[in-house]
Formats: C-alpha cells, structure tokens, sequence
C-alpha cells in the first residue's frame, strides 16, 4: 500500500472572500465564480460531482456536467434507466460538489431533483453532436455488456433519431449553497446560503 506524508499539502494563497464579494443569490454568484473559472482555461470548467443515495440510503457519486442554470437550479442530462437516474426516482434529493483546483475554489449544493420538460431536454438533444445523440440512444448505461466490441457495433447500426424516452435532463434546485475560498493554514473562507422562509441568508462557517 502507498504510504501518504502529511507534510505532501499545497498551501492555498490565491485569493479570499468576504461577505461583501457575494451576490445576494447564490446561483448568481455561481454563475460568477463559473466565469472566473472559464476565463482561467479550466478543462471542463461546468464538471461536478453528483452524488445521491438510493432507497437504503446507500451514497453513490459520480463527476457530470453542468449543462444549464437558471433561477430554479442547475441543470444536467444523464439516462434516465441509470443508476443515478433510478436512485433520483426512489430520492428525489441530491447534493452537487464543484472543484476548481486551479483557483482554489470549491462549490457545494443541495437540494431537491426533479426531471426538466420535455421541450427542455428535446432542445438540449437536438443540439448535440449526431455521434452523442446515438450512443445516448443506444448505450444501455450502467448495465453490463459483454464487450466494448458489442456496443460499438450496435452504434455502427444506428442512424440519428429523435430523443429516446429514456433520456433526459434533471434539475436541482438548492436550499443551500456553500462557497469555499483555499486560504493559507488550512484557514479557509467559507459562506453558506441557507433558504429561509424564501430568502437566502449568508453565514460565514468556520473552516
């Protein structure tokens, strides 16, 4: 087993954050911190990590994108015969992670899922690229398959077609938000945004 130094650590210096540098809401300043994020170069800029449970509250996490934000939450697309997808069904409750390594920036939300309309996800759809919109019609995800082989081929038989049923966007809508700020010795700004009564309040955590 590789064994971990404690003193193998960056020392987080590139910025800070204040109360005052906040927007009043929380999907605002994302969408801020995303433009920050983007302007450095970041790959994959809108990746996240998704995590829910299952029915025995199993945890599950795996890294998306971020396809659409609005006031009503963060929007992406997945399978809806997925793991996530079926988990979503049963709990209806998820919490995303941002990490922008590069800025020393981390983003966390949680809140409530519910599918997008049905024009939402056949607009998104209908604007991918021909060679996604095949393998999402065809990939029975998380399911096993026999070989790679097996699935390129029925991808090879297929033509572009309408969205499938089985595919689909989500949205989480946040009841709490959380900005955290990398600051030297481990003492990081942090703010969270907690819905209150229909009102974001803002309070400073201690890291």
């Amino acid at each position: 087993m590789p064994e971990f130094d404690p003193r193998d650590r960056s020392n987080y210096e590139l910025g800070e954050l204040e109360l005052a540098d906040l927007h009043p809401d929380p999907l605002r300043q994302l969408e801020n911190w995303l433009a920050d994020v983007r302007a450095a170069g970041v790959k994959e800029p809108s990746a996240f990590c998704l995590s829910t449970a299952n029915e025995a509250a199993q945890p599950n996490g795996r890294i998306v994108l971020c396809r659409g934000m609005d006031v009503r939450g963060i929007v992406f697309f997945t399978n809806y015969e997925s793991v996530k997808g079926e988990e979503l069904a049963v709990n209806p409750r998820a919490a995303a992670t941002f990490w922008w390594g590069d800025l020393e920036r981390q983003v966390r939300l949680q809140g409530t899922v519910s599918r997008v309309s049905v024009s939402e996800s056949d607009a998104y759809f209908a604007g991918r690229p021909v060679a996604s919109q095949i393998a999402s019609t065809v990939s029975p995800q998380s399911q096993v398959i026999s070989s790679r082989q097996e699935l390129e081929d029925a991808i090879a038989r297929s033509e572009p077609g309408p969205r499938p049923e089985h595919w689909g966007g989500f949205r989480l809508t946040p009841h709490q938000v959380e900005f955290w700020q990398g600051r030297p010795a481990r003492v990081h700004d942090r703010f969270c945004y907690r819905l209150v009564n229909e009102t974001w309040v803002i309070e400073r955590l201690a890291p």
